[in-house]
């Protein structure tokens, strides 16, 4: 099997980066899609229309109707091949970033990506995820090439609230942990092929960066500040986590992540968070050492990041309910099977309550 590792094009962070747009935009296309919520372009529509027109790149605005589903690519289609635009922007979260990807996809246009918050590693990925018109999840599109361009303004992403940040620790945990068990199975990763060692490499760090920069990026995000630690969690949310889960490869967090999502007392919970507990369960599966199982649970205390079942909204604990968890996580079709070891659905259960336990105990709380 071939080692393959797949990125954007070009990668761009920096305070106040939205303001400059037009400068990079104008690169790719003369007539753009800005595809952006109504609250988004009341915050930021106005400096990047400016960016743009300064440029003398043409801009039509469109607000996105809330779910990256075929109804709303099909219509966004429509309005690039009735105005010959040449060009998508996506600016604010996953669904948007996802829905500018898929319209550039099919209409065979440039696409650049503005995250607006740092809550996930999806910006950089050459994957949308499809939903029904009532948010229901339907398929993963899979796309040929990563984004042409990632546009990351720090001022902006800073000043978002601070547990879409650290949900996107929670995300980014899970990478070095996943890629490094698709390693051991020389398993196939989202980019179609053996995970390089430069993406696992790109794991590593990111998870190193969060141990060194997470807890101070909080309190900075908290009081208010942009600091250095703020921008390196960015980095390590965005750019080192959409690398190295993409080219590294998925494992058994993921696939938690996945089965809790069929537990309405969840939803609540955001993505990353969940993934955070799955991470915690794919390292009771592996038996990890003591020292490194510890050292992710602190940190996830540290920080806020949910440990127990009842952080994650499970009031009540019975088999049932995990056993309903585990039999998601184990499907055919999830990456629960890229750890290096056979794991049956009793063996998820297991890990969940041992996972429990751990959490409750280094909370210092009883059962």
């Amino acid at each position: 099997m071939s080692k393959i590792l797949i990125c954007p094009t070009k990668y761009q962070q920096g305070a106040g980066e939205l303001k400059r747009v037009g400068e990079y935009a104008k690169n790719y296309g003369k007539k753009v899609l800005v595809l952006i919520t109504n609250s988004g372009y009341k915050r930021i529509g106005k400096e990047v229309e400016a960016s743009l027109s300064e440029h003398g790149v043409e801009v039509v605005i469109d607000y996105f109707k809330g779910e990256c589903s075929r109804s709303e690519i099909e219509r966004l289609k429509a309005i690039m091949e009735e105005q010959g635009l040449d060009m998508v922007i996506g600016i604010g979260g996953g669904k948007i970033l996802d829905t500018a990807k898929a319209v550039a996809y099919y209409c065979k246009r440039p696409v650049m990506i503005c995250p607006t918050i740092a809550s996930t590693d999806a910006p950089c990925s050459a994957l949308s995820v499809i939903y029904s018109d009532k948010g229901v999840f339907e398929e993963y599109l899979f796309l040929p090439t990563n984004p042409n361009m990632v546009l990351v303004d720090t001022e902006v992403v800073a000043k978002s609230p601070v547990r879409l940040t650290v949900a996107g620790m929670g995300d980014a945990l899970a990478t070095y942990f996943e890629a490094r068990a698709v390693a051991k199975s020389d398993s196939t990763t989202c980019a179609g092929g053996s995970g390089t060692l430069a993406a696992l490499a790109l794991a590593k760090l990111c998870y190193e960066t969060l141990l060194t920069e997470g807890v101070k990026a909080k309190l900075a995000l908290e009081s208010g500040a942009l600091t250095k630690s703020v921008e390196a969690i960015i980095e390590a949310n965005t750019l080192l986590s959409g690398i190295g889960f993409e080219s590294g490869g998925l494992a058994g967090a993921h696939a938690i992540h996945n089965g809790f999502t069929a537990l309405p007392e969840t939803h609540q919970a955001y993505h990353g968070e969940k993934v955070a507990f799955g991470t915690i369960v794919q390292l009771i599966l592996e038996n990890a050492d003591e020292d490194e199982l510890g050292e992710v649970i602190e940190f996830c205390i540290e920080i806020g990041l949910p440990v127990t079942l009842k952080e994650l909204g499970i009031r009540t604990i019975n088999d049932s309910k995990l056993k309903e968890v585990a039999k998601i996580a184990c499907a055919d079709s999830d990456t629960l099977g890229n750890l290096p070891f056979k794991v049956s659905e009793e063996d998820v259960v297991a890990a969940i309550k041992a996972a429990d336990a751990c959490g409750r105990y280094f909370l210092g709380e009883t059962k």
